[in-house]
């Protein structure tokens, strides 16, 4: 498993019960997590002393219940594979999230250690990009990035991030779209990148209620993808929190629609460490496509 376990600001404290008990920064929030079915006793003081606690409905949604929590906050992430200190706004909004999700920085740390070293330009496009996490670790990493999502909403919010990390001027476009469309357009007017990362959901819908399924549309998407490779790509990494799509799912989808290009793939489970008991919480799945280097 790949663990993210270069956070100082962030950190799950204890999981117990249908439920996680995390730091972000200064405030503590316990949230609903589908993984965690074990039944152990809640002795942390956090568990009563949160700020803020989302609250599943057995109707499906839910809903927060707030103790002295701010309506927004900040939290940093370093790295050396990337550079640069990255500054994330944090807000509680609907469905439980908070604008990030912290297990993504070891993906991060992994393709930001590639553009660095690649001793050359790098074009990266990064499809269903959210609040740009991975987009603003790219940019810091010295790449380029086109970013796209099909919400507004967190394309702006995004921006705000890459201003808050001294990223404003760094090469950044930024798109509200609809991934495979774009994608399709992009073919068309023969563009081409280095690296694609795409973190799709397991369903949502897209501007104009396009719907997306994952099981149903994530290999298509790939396949097209593949079209925008450069001649020379760096790497290729998908996310899945569907748990249905095991890593090694992922692996032999990059494997067949890559095969063209000498390199190599690795999947894996991806999680968080729990402090109060050094067990690791799983996050779902990445896998990771690397061209071969020459010394291989």
């Amino acid at each position: 498993m790949w663990t993210a376990n270069g956070w100082e600001e962030y950190e799950v404290l204890d999981a117990s019960r249908g439920e996680k008990l995390e730091r972000w920064g200064d405030y503590l929030l316990v949230r609903p997590d589908p993984q965690v079915i074990w039944d152990t006793p809640k002795t942390l003081r956090g568990w009563k002393k949160r700020n803020g606690h989302y609250h599943r409905s057995k109707k499906g949604g839910g809903e927060w219940e707030f103790f002295d929590l701010p309506q927004q906050w900040d939290i940093h992430y370093h790295s050396s594979p990337i550079g640069k200190t990255l500054t994330f706004h944090l807000k509680p909004f609907s469905f439980k999230h908070t604008g990030l999700f912290p297990e993504q920085a070891v993906n991060w740390d992994w393709f930001g250690a590639k553009i660095r070293n690649a001793g050359r330009p790098v074009k990266v496009l990064n499809l269903f990009a959210y609040t740009g996490g991975a987009t603003l670790a790219a940019a810091a990493a010295g790449a380029s990035v086109t970013h796209v999502d099909a919400s507004k909403g967190m394309v702006n919010w995004a921006k705000e991030n890459a201003a808050a990390s001294g990223l404003s001027d760094a090469p950044i476009r930024w798109l509200v779209d609809d991934c495979v469309k774009f994608v399709e357009r992009e073919i068309r007017r023969g563009n081409h990148y280095d690296a694609i990362i795409m973190d799709p959901p397991s369903y949502g819908r897209g501007p104009k209620g396009e719907i997306w399924k994952i099981e149903d549309a994530i290999h298509p998407l790939i396949q097209l993808c593949t079209q925008l490779l450069s001649d020379d790509p760096l790497f290729f990494l998908i996310n899945s929190y569907t748990t249905g799509l095991a890593p090694a799912v992922l692996t032999y989808m990059l494997s067949t629609e890559l095969k063209k290009w000498d390199g190599h793939v690795d999947s894996q489970e991806i999680g968080l460490p729990v402090s109060s008991n050094g067990l690791v919480l799983p996050c779902g799945a990445s896998g990771h496509w690397e061209r071969r280097n020459d010394h291989e």
